[in-house]
């Protein structure tokens, strides 16, 4: 089986982002980078797959050159070897013309089996990567799973909503996306991070996924933000003075602010 996981480098979660005031694109050189924390779990997810059966897990990423630490993150993890799809061209590209980009890169790794991603990634959260990366792959997309299994030629996923649990299955090739609570990825060992450093990562050019510049990049993005304003400072609380109707007053107050 041929598994490809998509995994993206983000801002540390715990660093304050910013957007570039030149055009409106998150500064990723602002902040420390690093793997995504849903994809570490995609990681995982194909791990468990493989190690279950005969599997080849492949880590995909997008990003500059930076982006190889993720790739090595994930390598050191257990994944077998990484595709690095990196080009100046790409730079300010939207969720669409990203998704076309995985999808053509996706292409290059051979006859794809799995395609496991995150269901949003901490940055933009939008999260539809995964459905559109299904859509134009041509395959089933199974996504927001809990769970994830594989028996001969289909793959089996529970998704926990407000309502119970739902399955859904289909046939291979497929793209499924899990969320946070599907596993606790696991710690790269010493051997496994010495191991990353010779597993084979190979970097693609626009021209390398059959990619022209005018597909892709700020550019050619499909949405543009036009303004943006830092989150305001948090107010200060209401302080209630308790003269024997303390409990009153804070009644009143949960009813105001339609809590009760």
């Amino acid at each position: 089986m041929n598994i490809v996981v998509l995994v993206k480098q983000v801002p540390d979660t715990y660093s304050e982002r910013k957007l570039r005031d030149s055009d409106g694109v998150l500064d990723r050189e602002a902040t420390d980078a690093v793997l995504d924390e849903i994809n570490e779990r995609a990681v995982e997810a194909a791990l468990q797959i493989k190690e279950a059966g005969d599997a080849e897990v492949t880590v995909l990423t997008m990003g500059p050159d930076r982006a190889t630490d993720a790739i090595r993150k994930a390598l050191s993890m257990g994944a077998d070897k990484a595709v690095h799809l990196s080009d100046e061209a790409l730079a300010g590209s939207d969720a669409i013309t990203t998704a076309k980009a995985l999808a053509k890169a996706i292409g290059t790794v051979g006859d794809v089996d799995l395609v496991i991603a995150g269901n949003e990634a901490s940055d933009g959260r939008g999260g539809a990567m995964a459905a559109m990366v299904a859509e134009l792959l041509g395959f089933p997309a199974l996504t927001h799973a809990r769970e994830v299994s594989v028996e001969g030629t289909a793959v089996t996923v529970k998704r926990e909503t407000d309502d119970g649990v739902t399955h859904l299955s289909a046939d291979l090739p497929a793209v499924v996306s899990v969320g946070e609570k599907i596993n606790e990825p696991r710690y790269p060992s010493f051997k496994g991070i010495m191991a990353a450093k010779k597993k084979p990562v190979t970097t693609l050019s626009l021209a390398d996924a059959g990619l022209d510049a005018g597909e892709v990049g700020l550019g050619n993005a499909l949405t543009t933000v036009t303004s943006a304003s830092p989150k305001p400072p948090k107010a200060a609380g209401e302080k209630i003075e308790d003269e024997g109707d303390g409990g009153s007053k804070i009644a009143a107050f949960l009813v105001g602010q339609k809590l009760i």
